[in-house]
């Protein structure tokens, strides 16, 4: 009933209103119905039909009271909207100093990451000696955000710059064909994965791997620091030996192979990638294998430890130097690609 009366009064009110009024809501409560009819049984507005009742709240004061299918508040958040969108669009059109290339942005933002002790004059430094003129304010800007708490080196840093001072050594043991067993000694520098010495014997002894301690460095002073397990084979004479080198030994943990990963991977890829395919006969064939995979490993071979590169680095060969050849090493197990001149 008080439905049926109030619409009864707005029918007779009207009657009173002007002519652009009553066109205005005509053309509101039609687009209301096709919007019903277009959509049910939940109204779905569409661009245009925002950009309708955006237009109408303008042209009209009364637009509020013929608006059925949707609050209000939604007409002002669709406002709000366009005046953001229109103004970022109008924002576009200004002139001004024009932005950094993506490259100049992607080379800043790789300097602050890779050099955490940096502050943006040091990298605005380096940027002048590169040729490229870059103000200050512009360095700070596209610092990125995960580095400007962070004011230590990294790990993968500190690991690399006392890496040259470590050397770890090891044995494994390779079976013959006679059912022998041999034992290979192995020293390895860390800074390059560079094997040092190797030296084989069937049955090795304290006197014996210290001599070839002395093997390993007769010219050179060695690194600081010695990486080694705790087996009993590294007795007194190998520790005086050691001490009058200079080296300060490490000792990991019993039954820890994992904290002298390089020389283990190592030795674990000498398994995979070498003996496991050859059946050994004696030493002297075990030695010529080893020499020959050795020569292999230092010359050729990429390493993801090192950028992909040899522990002797290895120059890139352009496709100008010719076309790419392929060289066996150890018989054809492995090879070695090259490039050749036609």
């Amino acid at each position: 009933m008080f439905h049926l009366i109030s619409i009864l009064l707005r029918a007779l009110a009207s009657g009173f209103q002007s002519r652009q009024g009553l066109v205005l809501e005509n053309l509101a409560l039609r687009h209301q119905l096709l919007l019903l009819k277009r959509s049910v049984p939940r109204p779905k507005f569409k661009r245009v039909d925002r950009l309708f009742w955006v237009w109408l709240q303008h042209c009209w004061n009364d637009w509020q009271r013929t608006l059925l299918v949707a609050q209000p508040r939604t007409v002002l958040a669709w406002h709000r909207l366009g005046f953001q969108l229109f103004w970022r669009w109008k924002s576009r059109l200004r002139t001004g100093r024009p932005g950094l290339n993506h490259e100049m942005v992607t080379l800043i933002q790789q300097m602050w990451l890779a050099n955490p002790t940096w502050g943006s004059k040091r990298i605005q430094a380096e940027l002048a000696k590169l040729g490229l003129s870059v103000s200050d304010s512009t360095v700070r800007k596209y610092r990125p955000r995960t580095c400007r708490l962070r004011r230590d080196q990294t790990w993968k840093s500190f690991l690399q710059n006392h890496a040259k001072e470590l050397i770890s050594v090891d044995f494994f043991t390779v079976p013959t064909a006679t059912f022998r067993v041999l034992y290979v000694f192995l020293v390895l520098a860390h800074e390059r994965r560079k094997v040092l010495h190797f030296n084989i014997t069937d049955s090795p002894s304290v006197a014996w791997t210290a001599q070839q301690l002395t093997e390993a460095f007769p010219y050179r002073h060695p690194p600081h620091y010695l990486l080694r397990d705790r087996d009993s084979i590294y007795g007194l004479q190998f520790e005086a030996r050691a001490l009058a080198l200079g080296l300060e030994q490490k000792l990991i943990a019993a039954r820890s192979p994992w904290q002298n990963p390089f020389i283990e991977r190592l030795i674990g890829s000498i398994r995979r990638e070498c003996l496991d395919h050859v059946l050994v006969l004696h030493a002297q064939h075990l030695h010529r294998v080893l020499a020959d995979y050795f020569d292999y490993f230092r010359l050729h071979r990429p390493h993801r430890g090192l950028n992909q590169d040899c522990p002797e680095p290895r120059d890139v060969e352009p496709p100008e130097q010719g076309k790419v050849i392929a060289l066996p090493v150890l018989g054809g197990l492995h090879h070695r690609y090259s490039r050749q001149a036609a």
